[in-house]
């Protein structure tokens, strides 16, 4: 069994998920919360999944990083319009020549963890549909794979590190299923090969996942918002197959029904992660002249949205 403690920024469907299946397989394992703090300290977390339902009575719980003990391994579980915060909360927790894992989707948001000194940096792309439905509360609909690989200063390809194949052996110990890849840079231009289309429509039309594809008109929209992805990841001199993009296609249609994460953040009035997912590849695409019009269309009418939420927000506060 593994020495190695783990601590969770961020308790929600995701962190929550993650990090309440490696307490389950023994490990020791820390969570920072925020609303849910007084619920989770007295009653623990409940986990409602396809893989079998549990409950932890007991976890360790804390509402403020400086109260919790360093650890070997951090997971970014927050959403990355948080990631200001990180320089407060990371310098604490994590422990000298230890793991910062950083579970967020987007492009180069492990450019946003390299101020921390004498730590490695890995990338987690998850794929995983899971919902928090209540305090302490997590549903797991469907899939859970998680995608390993460790950060290089500009991306270079690091190839399979130790550090990543003892994080992967202790998620495998809690039954997670697992994938190590050489090039994280190409990793996260294939994850935003689903999260671009499936986020940014299912926001800008109101729509789920299975809506998008039981449309024609929808459907070739979402394909040709993949292709123009596999452009964005040409432009920084990765590759991404044709067959790769029909997978996720065919993925998508056998999943169950799904409201986007970012979809769920928009209906609930929380800021997007605009930035991450679509203003990050834009940029990077841009500086070396690549332009991507669907995808900045969807940008710039996201952006819009957040602002309008943001106004909304503001003045229910004044009110």
């Amino acid at each position: 069994m593994s020495e190695r403690s783990y601590a969770i920024l961020g308790t929600g469907a995701l962190g929550g998920f993650y990090g309440a299946k490696l307490q389950k397989a023994g490990l020791d394992v820390h969570f920072l919360l925020n609303s849910d703090y007084e619920y989770v300290s007295k009653s623990g977390l409940v986990i409602e999944s396809k893989d079998g339902d549990f409950t932890l009575t007991q976890v360790n719980a804390y509402n403020d990083v400086e109260k919790m003990p360093q650890c070997d391994v951090v997971v970014i579980a927050l959403k990355t319009t948080q990631n200001h915060l990180l320089p407060h909360m990371l310098l604490p927790v994590v422990r000298d020549d230890g793991v910062v894992l950083v579970l967020q989707n987007g492009l180069a948001v492990e450019e946003e963890v390299a101020f921390v000194g004498n730590v490695s940096i890995i990338g987690g792309l998850c794929f995983l549909c899971s919902n928090k439905v209540g305090a302490g509360y997590i549903r797991h609909l469907d899939y859970g794979q998680i995608t390993l690989g460790e950060y290089a200063n500009g991306y270079d390809p690091t190839g399979i590190t130790q550090k990543m194949r003892q994080i992967a052996d202790d998620l495998k110990s809690a039954g997670i299923s697992m994938e190590l890849a050489e090039d994280l840079l190409l990793a996260r231009w294939k994850k935003l090969v689903w999260n671009i289309p499936y986020n940014g429509l299912s926001v800008v039309l109101n729509a789920r996942t299975d809506e998008l594809m039981f449309d024609v008109h929808t459907r070739q929209l979402v394909e040709q918002l993949m292709y123009e992805v596999a452009a964005g990841a040409k432009s920084c001199e990765r590759i991404i197959t044709d067959s790769f993009i029909q997978t996720m296609l065919e993925y998508t249609v056998k999943m169950k029904p799904y409201r986007t994460s970012m979809k769920i953040d928009y209906d609930e009035r929380r800021q997007m992660e605009v930035e991450a997912i679509f203003g990050n590849p834009l940029r990077k695409a841009l500086a070396v002249g690549v332009d991507l019009p669907r995808i900045s269309c969807i940008y710039q009418q996201l952006k819009f949205l957040d602002e309008m939420t943001r106004v909304g927000n503001r003045e229910n506060k004044v009110k």
